[in-house]
Formats: C-alpha cells, structure tokens, sequence
C-alpha cells in the first residue's frame, strides 16, 4: 500500500510528465480554504490544489457538502490533501524491564472536492481588488528583517553577506517577472540563521547536490507562495524539459522531498509575510477538519 508521501508525489510527477511543474503554473488566484472551516490550505496542499485549475478557492469534503444539504456532482474526481496526525505507542524496553512511550508523527490524507463540482450550495467566493504590482513592493518592503539588497547582472543570493543580487526591474521584460525573480532570492534569504534558518544554507552547496536541489524547490515554491499572495502570476524560467525532467528523476528518488521543501517554503513565505510563527505547519491542524469526512 502506498505511504501519503508516495501518493502525493506521484500527483506532482504526473503534472511534471504532462509538461508542467504545479509550482510555475500561471494560477492568479487566493490561496485554496475549506468553505466550512474556512482556514487556508498550506504547504504542498496549496499546488495539490490550486494546480487542478478551478475558479473558485473554496473546497469540501463530500460530507461537508451534505451536511450543507448540497451534493457532489456524480462522475466528479476529488483532490487528496494531506495532514499530520499525532499518536502515541507504548513499547516494551528489554534492556530497562519497562515500558516507553513514544510519539508518532505520521502523514496523511483525505478526498475533497471544488465548489464548482458540487450542486445545491451557494458560493461564498469574493473577488480581491487589489493593485498586483503595489502588492508586490509592499511584500518586498514589509520583510521583517530584511537582507541588504544590491545591484549585480544576475539574481543571487550570497548567505557569507546576506545580500541578495538583483539587475535593475527595467532588465526584465515584465514587472512580474521581475518580482517573482526577487521572491525567489528573498525565499532563500530566509535560511539565514538571522530568520528561520535552514540547514546547510550557510554552506557552499554544490550544483546538483541533494542539499542544493531542495533549496532550489523550497525557493521556488516559496516564490510562487508569494506570487499567489501579491495576485501575480508565477513569472520565472520557462517549464523546459531538461528543468522538468530533473526534478522528476529528483522527487522519484526520495518520497518525502515535495512534501518537506513545501513546508519549508510555508515558512519562509510566512516569514516574509510577518506571519505569526504559531500559524506555520497548519496542515497539523487538519486531523480536525478530517473528523468531518
């Protein structure tokens, strides 16, 4: 039977097979959230979701819509999500003649559905009315603690200085681009040990290397984060199949890569965005809403 992390990653490997990586989609929507509970999805769940291509945020689970007096229209496919859920085991210690507690921390999942695939309940979508481009400025401006910015011909961030590179927005062909380029280097700018702190982000990773790779990932899921969050599109390197076909061969080797990079780039999204600590991990929170399945 196949693990959570093995049945996600395998939805993220498919998208990657058709052509496209779920994080480079050019969605320009609020971030997906449970019509009923009406906390937002994060972490993995975010691209799970926003990737299927639905014009509505809101999602259900089938007993949700019937508990609404709704239903889920027959022959529709739901979307997994996934969460954390704690336990605790006891085992036997030979060597101390005792019994030990122990936590377990496992991942799972369950099946919702969009509101656009259900019938018979009414739509609580609002449209934001925002400037985009405004948007942007102030997520760069209100970083707490920001790095030192400096000017240089390519996108980079240097961790021995916290600085992050950047070549003048007039360089770029669009203004979106320029900006999800920049979410991206502040993205990793949040592994400094000054912010969140990430391991081994302090240490010269070579191109290609496992440390290397889900830096990159966290990097630029948290950048897409952002994007979503400004109400831009994703506007980095193109979907080539070289790009593509590396991070398949990346995420057919380790399982669990999708789901831990997605959830570090919650947090460095989050830190960007001066949220709370407290509110980071909130798939956790999950269990609950499962409850009602």
């Amino acid at each position: 039977m196949s693990t959570a992390y093995e049945i996600v990653t395998e939805s993220i490997i498919k998208q990657l097979e058709s052509g496209v990586a779920p994080w480079r989609k050019p969605w320009r929507t609020q971030t997906p959230a449970n019509l009923v509970s009406k906390k937002e999805y994060r972490g993995i769940n975010i691209f799970l979701l926003a990737s299927q291509g639905y014009g509505s945020r809101h999602w259900i689970t089938y007993r949700q819509a019937q508990a609404l007096g709704g239903t889920v229209r027959e022959g529709q496919h739901g979307c997994k999500v996934v969460f954390w859920k704690f336990g605790e085991y006891r085992r036997e210690n030979q060597e101390k003649e005792e019994t030990e507690s122990h936590k377990a921390i496992l991942l799972r999942y369950y099946i919702v559905f969009n509101l656009e695939q259900c019938d018979g309940i009414k739509s609580t979508d609002s449209v934001r009315v925002i400037n985009p481009l405004e948007q942007c400025e102030s997520i760069v401006k209100g970083m707490p603690n920001p790095p030192e910015f400096a000017q240089d011909a390519r996108p980079c961030y240097w961790p021995s200085t916290d600085t992050v590179g950047m070549p003048a927005s007039s360089a770029f062909h669009a203004a979106e681009e320029y900006y999800s380029t920049l979410f991206h280097e502040i993205a990793h700018s949040t592994g400094h040990p000054f912010r969140v702190g990430r391991e081994g982000i302090m240490n010269h990773n070579p191109f290609g290397s496992e440390d290397y790779s889900k830096e990159e990932l966290i990097a630029e899921m948290g950048a897409a984060m952002l994007c979503g969050a400004a109400g831009i599109e994703s506007r980095t390197l193109g979907n080539s199949a070289a790009y593509l076909q590396t991070w398949i061969n990346k995420l057919k080797s380790d399982s669990r890569l999708i789901v831990s990079a997605a959830s570090q780039a919650q947090k460095a999204a989050d830190y960007i965005l001066g949220k709370a600590v407290a509110e980071t991990d909130s798939e956790t929170k999950g269990e609950n809403e499962c409850d009602t399945l």
